[in-house]
């Protein structure tokens, strides 16, 4: 029996330590490993100033399309340059955590205080963009709820957050980082894939 119950305990501890190492909101599915997936973590949340390039495939109710893509990143500041897809031509985001503006070629600039409201409004896509800061780098938004299946390398393989599903197939190595290199973001009805072809993370100095 005291040896039943010393197992309960130390069985008890552990879950205690796995659960304590996750961020408040953050669910882990079972069979990850919490204390290797927040040394990742851990590494990866610095990096918050980067420049990405890549490919961007659109899905939605009645049209479909892809482009190229250009995000420059300087901490709350943004500037997203889509280019082709859904023959909108030239799409520009750009703004902080204050104000977005849109810019779309042959139309007249727009800004408003909430990214997600300007781009339903504009081109109707309900895009989480703030989420979008964090799923880019393979990392949950840390102001709602989440719940995170973890590769074999204890980095994001699946997310649910938001009413939105992000799917991670694939990683690279940048530096001593690793960022996702394909990602599949749905829900809302909207289907978004990425494809990076280029990473250039800034650390903090």
């Amino acid at each position: 029996m005291p040896l039943l119950r010393n197992t309960i305990f130390v069985l008890l501890a552990l879950s205690l330590t796995a659960c304590s190492s996750l961020h408040q909101r953050e669910t882990l599915e079972l069979g990850g490993d919490a204390k290797a997936w927040q040394a990742h973590r851990k590494q990866v949340e610095p990096v918050t100033s980067w420049e990405l390039q890549g490919k961007l495939g659109v899905r939605a109710p009645g049209e479909s399309g892809s482009g190229t893509l250009f995000w420059l990143q300087r901490n709350a500041y943004y500037d997203i340059r889509l280019s082709g897809p859904l023959g909108r031509g030239a799409t520009r985001i750009q703004g902080d955590d204050q104000q977005t503006t849109l810019e779309i070629a042959g139309r007249a600039p727009v800004s408003a205080e909430s990214a997600e409201a300007l781009l339903e409004q504009q081109i109707g896509w309900r895009l989480p963009v703030e989420h979008l800061l964090w799923w880019v780098r393979g990392l949950p938004a840390p102001d709602t709820a989440s719940r995170l299946q973890l590769d074999t390398h204890s980095r994001l393989a699946r997310l649910n957050q938001s009413g939105w599903t992000v799917e991670y197939s694939r990683y690279q190595q940048v530096g001593n980082l690793e960022l996702p290199q394909r990602l599949q973001i749905s829900g809302h009805d909207l289907l978004l894939t990425l494809v990076v072809t280029e990473w250039k993370p800034r650390l903090p100095e």
